[in-house]
């Protein structure tokens, strides 16, 4: 089958924009609960990660950060002493795109959810079991 037949002969690359309304539907898609206590964490879209902070986690490859939570854990007593600015949740683009197309068995909106929940998760210092019911709960909203 020739990619026309498949309809990717006119497709693009989803944008900016598109990512980032993906990313506040997954967010709005999570459960209640959850998403009441995430509380003043802010989410931010971008292309790639700066390289303040690619050079502090010792990351030369920008395609390799896909997401990162900035911001004190909750599990690390940071509802006492939250940082100033609140915590801060990135998603970046390109290296979501790059993870995607090398998957290939996920949905960009499914791999969005997936790692804004990841994400989040370390604002609560959640275990992957726990972020994995939380994902499968938002799927299901």
């Amino acid at each position: 089958m020739t990619p026309d037949a498949r309809g990717w002969g006119n497709a693009c690359a989803p944008d900016l924009d598109t990512v980032d309304a993906l990313a506040r539907d997954a967010f709005a898609k999570l459960p209640d609960v959850f998403r009441t206590l995430c509380g003043d964490v802010t989410l931010h879209v971008s292309e790639v990660a700066d390289e303040d902070m690619l050079r502090a986690l010792n990351i030369h490859d920008p395609l390799e950060l896909t997401g990162l939570y900035e911001g004190v854990s909750l599990a690390d007593g940071g509802a006492n002493d939250p940082p100033p600015g609140g915590a801060h949740v990135f998603l970046f683009r390109m290296p979501i795109l790059f993870e995607w197309a090398v998957r290939g068995d996920a949905t960009l909106g499914a791999l969005v959810t997936h790692i804004l929940v990841h994400e989040i998760g370390h604002h609560f210092g959640l275990s992957d079991a726990d972020m994995d019911a939380i994902e499968a709960a938002s799927e299901t909203s």
